[in-house]
Parts: C-alpha cells; structure tokens; sequence
C-alpha cells in the first residue's frame, strides 16, 4: 500500500500560506514578503501594532513561555506616558500609584518628593505587555511564544519554528544584545518581589551609595501594602550578596520572586537601521541611562519605528524607513545625552561629595521639582537637586567644570 501521507504542517504555515494567496489575489504575487519582529516586549508588539494597523503582515516571535515574562522592569511609569502609548491601564495592569518619592543619603539623612503632579503608576509589567500584545493581535498581526530568532539573510529569516520570508526584521530582542557585545555598558542587578511591613504601597524609595552601588542605587518600588520589588545595582558590584544585605538591614521581609539581569547604562547605540534591519528598545539601548527604565522610550520607538515601516512598504524608499531613527532622537535624544553626562558626573564622585551636594538642596528646590517637573524628561530635576542654576560655583568646585554642560544656555 502506498505510504500515508505527511502530517499537516503547524497552524501558523497554514495562516501564512493564506495571507500570501490572499496578496496574490490581489496582485501583489512575489512580491509578498512578511515583517518579522524578534521580541514580544513592549517595543516589539507597539511596531507589531503599527505595521499590522496600517494593513501589513508582520509575525512577532515570543523566546519565552509568554508575552510579559520574565519581568525584569520596576514598573514606573507615568500616565500621560501611557496615554502616548495607546495604552489605558486596565484593573489587572494597574498596581499602585505614587505620591512620593523618598530619597537617601549616604549619611542616612533624606528629603522627600511629592509626586503628585506627575502622575506615576506603577503597573503589572506581564500584564502592560499582554495589552500591547491584544493591540496588536486585534489589528492583525500574528504572535508566537517559545518561538526564537536564529539567524538572518537578506530576505529570510530563521528560527526555532521554521523559516520566513522577510522584508523587514524588526530587532527587539532586548538588552543582551547589547550585554554580549560590551560588557564595560552594563551593570549588574537583582531585584526581588518581596513582602515586608516596611514597603509603603504609594512611595519609591531610592538608595544612593557610592560605596555599595557604585554609579547607580538601590531602590524599592511598592506594588500594593506591603509588598513590592528591592532592588541594587552598581559597577561590579555583587548583585546576590548587595542585595541580601540590603534587605537584612531593613527589617522583616519574606522574597516570593528573585531576577538577576544586566541593566545597559550607555544609551543609545550609533545607528538603529542596517539596511532592511531595524533596532528597537533595549537592544537600541533606548532605555534610560540614569535609571534604566525605558516603558516609555522604547515603547515610543515600536511605534515610530512601526510608523516608518509601514510608510516604507508603500513608497519602497529607504529615507521613510529610516526616518524612524530622526523621529526617536528628536524626541528623546537631547535628553538621553544629558542623562548619560549626568551619569559620567555622578559616578565618579564619592559618598562625601553627595552628601556635601545633597546639603546645597532647599525646600525650595524640592517644591519646585515636585510641582513642575517631568518624570519621563528627569535632567532639569537633576540640574535642580543638585542646586546647579543657584550654586553653580560651589557645585562646581565639587564636581569640576563638566557640570556646566549640563546646564541650559
């Protein structure tokens, strides 16, 4: 007897081989070639959205088990930043919001900042990204998880489950990318979701030290009442053992998750479009080099960069695909460099000069900031906490002349 035959091929071959013959009814024939994005974090699905709205076919390839794990965001973000994002929190991605921020000395002397004004929430971050992963669904476009990017040619693209043709590969693989490429870039860090009495469900939290997290801090960041995520970061420092004792000195605290991952502090890379690939998010470095979060950065670059795609499939000309890269740095590149400025200066100063600093700060600044200031654009509330415009000369004779680039003409 003849053999039986071969078994169907996956569901998502069968989807694709519609979408072409549908192309083809229309005309379009070889030409067909789907986007591809590698990544279904927030940048990734945003781009998928983008593409999939204005009528385009693009495939977002999910490494892990799910779209949203695992969480290595604190989770801070503003609303008016989700409002730029298209996207409404809903009750399971909604936590907290935030009032105050209070910060520490090494001296263990602090001032607190009411928040208010800026409209901070803190969000479930699987939850954030399953939204944008609904978006973009619901506009067309197809996801896979447990699926992984492999290898690239000029038209196709490899992967765990298969190969595609490809017109355009989105990269949104995340920061080891960048990890993998230059380790001097990052820092290592853990965060723990922990419970503990002493976590306040409308207050961050943040650590500076020189000495235990050299050139960054440590946080906390409440997700309700008495729970939330800990955090340290610092240049070669050892993430496992700063953290324990962190939490030791604050008191009772029982940890329910624990992640280790490298935080990418030099921002963004040189070029976010290589021919018919384009860069987006953390792998762009696109995150924020003070704090690292980058809900808001990247998830703006998905969508100019979906934007730029989808008027390059149509006009064929590269100038609109790359134009993706000119709206991102008109946005958020003047800041980002004074952010990565703002670093240089803070990470080589001591605990002693800090403190001196933090002692120039008046109740003024600190109503100023607390009632004018931008927590998505964050540098004028550095240039004010540091007394900079009122104190210049003794800020200066701190720090040394390259603070003065950090101040507006």
């Amino acid at each position: 007897p003849p053999p039986p035959p071969p078994p169907p091929p996956p569901f998502f071959f069968h989807a694709e081989a519609r979408n072409r013959d549908a192309q083809e009814s229309r005309g379009l024939g070889d030409v067909y070639k789907r986007q591809v994005v590698a990544g279904g974090s927030i940048s990734g699905l945003l781009a998928a959205r983008e593409i999939a709205k204005n009528g385009h076919s693009v495939l977002v390839l999910e490494e892990g088990f799910e779209v949203g794990s695992p969480e290595h965001c604190g989770c801070l973000v503003s609303k008016s930043a989700l409002n730029d994002l298209g996207i409404e929190p809903s009750v399971k991605s909604f936590e907290c919001k935030i009032n105050s921020a209070k910060i520490f000395f090494p001296n263990d002397n602090h001032f607190n900042l009411d928040s208010r004004n800026q409209k901070i929430i803190v969000v479930n971050r699987r939850e954030l990204d399953k939204q944008a992963a609904r978006q973009a669904k619901d506009n067309g476009a197809e996801i896979i998880v447990k699926a992984s990017f492999k290898n690239k040619t000029l038209n196709k693209i490899e992967t765990t489950i298969g190969e595609f043709d490809c017109k355009v590969f989105v990269d949104c693989r995340g920061a080891s990318v960048l990890v993998n490429k230059n380790k001097d870039g990052t820092y290592p860090t853990a965060q723990y979701e922990v419970y503990a009495d002493w976590i306040k469900k409308d207050q961050v939290e943040v650590y500076l030290d020189q000495e235990k997290f050299p050139g960054f801090f440590a946080w906390i960041i409440p997700s309700g009442d008495g729970v939330g995520k800990v955090g340290v970061s610092g240049n070669l420092v050892s993430s496992i053992s700063t953290i324990n004792e962190f939490l030791e000195n604050k008191g009772n605290f029982s940890v329910i998750r624990k992640i280790y991952a490298p935080i990418w502090i030099k921002g963004p890379i040189k070029q976010f479009v290589h021919g018919n690939t384009v860069i987006v998010g953390d792998a762009a470095g696109q995150a924020k080099p003070t704090t690292a979060g980058g809900i808001y950065s990247c998830g703006m670059a998905g969508i100019f960069a979906g934007q730029s795609i989808s008027k390059y499939l149509k006009t064929n000309d590269e100038s609109d695909l790359r134009n993706y890269e000119t709206l991102w740095r008109n946005k958020f590149g003047k800041e980002f460099e004074k952010q990565i400025l703002a670093r240089k200066i803070l990470s080589r100063i001591d605990n002693s000069t800090v403190n001196k600093i933090f002692n120039l700060i008046t109740p003024e600044i600190i109503e100023d900031v607390s009632k004018k200031d931008d927590f998505d654009f964050h540098t004028n509330s550095i240039i004010k906490l540091l007394g900079l415009k009122g104190t210049l000369g003794t800020a200066q004779a701190l720090i040394g002349n390259e603070i003065k680039k950090l101040i507006p003409s």
